[in-house]
């Protein structure tokens, strides 16, 4: 019934594989649980590979790195079930009946793209942390991600994720955009899990970056357009008013500034909203 698709990198997958065999014994369903490492050489493969002395459970390396899109493409080629739960490895069901309110909805509905949520601990973690963290809370909760999403196999077949996409960032925002221009409704539910992994606020800062560079790709790419990113409809309604360089000159006389609140104690999401865009600007500006 239910292929459950984990793809990892850098990261101890064991604790969530052993929790979602449990609520699948428990719920009684048929299901497998594909794990794979996309090519990190991490030590902790060494304890992952403990995934495939369970059940139903399987962990795979990949030799080289494919991106996490092509991954999550390359796991689901290897399933034998009609439905594909799509999981992040750094994820944790919020409830211990998750598993079993995703194959209730699938099976007394006709909805065929379900996405459960993502969520944050209310403890504030460490200074470090807090930029990830407001983040998740404020903005992440409410977006729509595929790092807890279940659809139909047939579906993401059809429309997988683009495998020109291979460096961090933005490959969701590509995915949801195709399955809407093929008029398929993506239904929310109240079944999150908790993003557990939060990266110091430097890191998540230069992934920031790097996931802006991914974009101006696909944006070039014509993969997406302003209808699907407030980033780019920000862009081209400065670009209309000729707007662009000045934008870019003010984000780079700024940048120490607002760099330093965003890795601050209090950092200001109006100002990370403010240096997405800026960084977005001045990359187009070099293409």
């Amino acid at each position: 019934m239910l292929s459950i698709l984990i793809p990892v990198y850098n990261y101890t997958v064991l604790p969530l594989v052993n929790e979602l065999v449990k609520q699948c014994n428990d719920s009684g369903i048929t299901y497998e649980i594909l794990c794979q490492d996309d090519a990190s050489n991490s030590p902790k493969n060494i304890l992952n590979q403990e995934v495939n002395l369970l059940s139903n459970c399987s962990f795979f390396i990949n030799e080289v790195n494919l991106g996490r899109g092509k991954n999550i493409n390359s796991l689901a080629q290897k399933t034998k079930y009609d439905w594909l739960l799509i999981l992040d490895c750094d994820t944790f069901p919020a409830e211990d009946n998750f598993i079993q309110k995703y194959t209730d909805t699938i099976s007394d509905s006709s909805k065929n793209i379900i996405f459960g949520g993502i969520i944050y601990e209310d403890k504030k973690p460490q200074k470090e942390q807090l930029l990830r963290w407001t983040y998740g809370q404020k903005r992440e909760t409410y977006s729509l991600l595929t790092s807890n999403l279940v659809i139909q196999k047939e579906v993401f077949l059809q429309h997988p994720f683009e495998e020109s996409i291979t460096k961090y960032g933005y490959e969701d925002l590509c995915f949801f955009s195709v399955l809407k221009k093929n008029n398929f409704e993506i239904s929310r539910i109240e079944n999150p899990t908790f993003h557990l992994n939060l990266e110091t606020s430097e890191v998540f800062l230069n992934k920031t970056k790097i996931a802006l560079e991914n974009l101006v790709f696909i944006y070039n790419s014509k993969k997406i357009s302003s209808e699907d990113s407030k980033i780019i409809k920000a862009f081209e309604f400065l670009k209309k008013l000729k707007l662009t360089k000045f934008s870019v000159f003010l984000f780079k006389k700024n940048i120490t500034k607002i760099e330093q609140n965003l890795l601050s104690e209090n950092p200001s999401l109006f100002l990370f909203d403010l240096y997405k865009l800026g960084y977005f600007c001045s990359l187009k500006k070099l293409n």
